[in-house]
């Protein structure tokens, strides 16, 4: 038997019939976007059928919330203070416990790579923390009816890396190997990485040795000089 959280209702959209979600759980751990989330789910709720919304602050919470009410629909942040990028786990976590769950990605990187880990974590959909209103519920109801959402100019982007044509140094990187590098950049030891990411110390040392090879640099100093030019690099985009 579901529960009432797992219960759904069809709805007319556009003259086609789609399922309405009943419960939705945002994760993130600013205040005014988990208010401003809230507001936008309850202002379009009709329209959205949504009949319940939960929040999380961190990632923990949130996978417990979600591990104990299986939400059909939920929106994440992929990075948690000083856990960057640590929701792509989260999203691979909540996809294995639960095939089929509907997430969108509520993100601040706009780097095609993050962007295409983020969907090949197991995302449906990725939209901007900047992005208007309007957006935010096209990409809401485009995740609620299964189909995927990417904003054009991100999808564009995205779709340069699977051709070769981007110059993009960090795309034949592993999401984890992504999440360990930002850290790196950041001045975290291996010890200090292994424990954020809740993995052991030879994980985080076989990564960092994996990451050489396919960047085609030769020590750790080189390895960090590449994550430090890339941060410098993401920062002059969001300007």
């Amino acid at each position: 038997m579901k529960t009432e959280a797992q219960r759904t209702r069809l709805v007319q959209q556009g003259g086609k019939e789609t399922v309405a979600l009943t419960s939705v759980l945002i994760i993130d751990d600013h205040p005014v976007v988990l208010g401003g989330l809230r507001r936008i789910l309850e202002d379009a709720s009709a329209n959205l059928g949504i009949r319940q919304i939960h929040e999380a602050t961190d990632i923990v919470s949130g996978y417990r919330n979600f591990h104990k009410l299986r939400h059909e629909l939920v929106i994440t942040d992929l990075s948690f203070q000083d856990r960057d990028l640590a929701g792509l786990s989260l999203i691979r976590r909540m996809n294995a416990l639960q095939a089929g769950v509907r997430i969108l990605a509520f993100s601040m990187h706009d780097d095609p790579v993050v962007v295409s880990r983020a969907v090949g974590s197991g995302a449906l959909g990725y939209v901007l923390k900047d992005a208007p209103t309007a957006t935010i519920i096209e990409a809401l109801r485009s995740v609620q009816a299964g189909q995927g959402y990417l904003e054009h100019r991100l999808a564009t982007r995205v779709a340069m890396l699977s051709t070769g044509r981007s110059s993009q140094p960090l795309g034949a990187l592993s999401a984890r190997e992504l999440q360990i590098l930002s850290l790196l950049s950041r001045g975290k030891s291996y010890r200090v990485i292994a424990d954020n990411l809740s993995v052991s110390y030879r994980t985080v040392i076989s990564a960092c040795s994996s990451m050489r090879q396919k960047l085609g640099v030769q020590n750790l100093a080189e390895l960090i000089h590449v994550a430090v030019s890339e941060n410098k690099r993401r920062a002059q985009w969001r300007l």
